[in-house]
């Protein structure tokens, strides 16, 4: 059951985009020998075609939990989700993950890695012409033009998470799922990926659902925030970000709204730490 939020919540603004993403009432449990334990509590959210909504909640409240019941990687324990009115039953090419670690073939190059998200994409199977020039066009889009022939271990940790962006975008997925891949790059490197990652959102209009325990990661990057509970994980508060692209992430507006999602999460916290009468 979703807990009443408080009156500052800042409802979604209404979009004329068609829903792409419908989460309805979906809990997971997991059970073992030893224990049984519930990660989300009846979770329900639309999200639009061409949206960028980001996952914000403390450790261990299901956060990554959902971006897998997204993926198809895991099965919902109740509820369900709905892919343009498909329910997902399990993984597929219109939902494609950016882990937390970057998983690049380390004796591939950058090409071949990128080519690889399109060995069994339709259209792509087999042509390995198109395939080359379908990963040529995405390493221009992500600034890699000059290394595809480069081997693994001589890029960054930044050029290593641009190169499994353009991997995960090469088949064209409908959702793009990002796991918090920029939490172990610098400070510096990661303000030039979220606004690489602004720019490639305005440019293709992916729907993007992203996971993050930064608050002003969440408010530089996201449309929408959803805040969720601690474990089991139920939405608490949806913030809209109403700041034009693209947003840097020194900006003093970006943090008014990052503070605002701080707030939002402390209160939830006290309120479920509050003794009962």
């Amino acid at each position: 059951m979703r807990v009443p939020v408080s009156s500052n919540r800042t409802p979604p603004a209404a979009s004329p985009e068609p829903i792409k993403l419908r989460i309805a009432g979906v809990s997971k449990t997991f059970e073992t020998a030893a224990q049984t334990v519930e990660v989300l509590q009846g979770v329900d959210v639309d999200i639009a075609a061409g949206e960028f909504v980001v996952l914000f909640g403390p450790s261990g409240c299901g956060k990554t939990t959902l971006l897998n019941l997204i993926a198809g990687f895991q099965a919902p324990t109740t509820g369900q989700i709905l892919l343009d009115s498909k329910p997902v039953q399990g993984p597929g090419n219109d939902r494609l993950m950016m882990f937390q670690e970057h998983a690049l073939f380390p004796w591939l190059n950058v090409l071949d890695n990128v080519v690889y998200g399109l060995c069994w994409a339709p259209g792509y199977r087999f042509r390995r012409r198109k395939q080359h020039e379908r990963a040529l066009e995405l390493l221009h889009l992500v600034h890699l033009s000059g290394f595809a022939k480069s081997p693994v271990h001589e890029l960054s940790g930044g050029m290593k998470q641009r190169v499994a962006l353009a991997r995960a975008l090469a088949p064209d997925p409908q959702v793009l799922l990002i796991d918090e891949p920029f939490a172990a790059l610098d400070a510096l490197v990661r303000a030039k990926l979220y606004t690489e990652l602004q720019e490639i959102l305005v440019r293709t209009r992916k729907t993007i659902v992203a996971v993050t325990h930064d608050p002003r990661e969440a408010a530089c990057l996201g449309d929408r925030v959803i805040v969720f509970s601690g474990r089991p994980g139920c939405i608490q508060a949806e913030i809209t970000i109403g700041l034009p692209r693209p947003r840097d992430i020194n900006d003093p507006r970006v943090a008014e709204h990052a503070a605002r999602i701080t707030a939002q999460l402390k209160d939830t916290n006290e309120a479920q730490n509050k003794p009962h009468a």
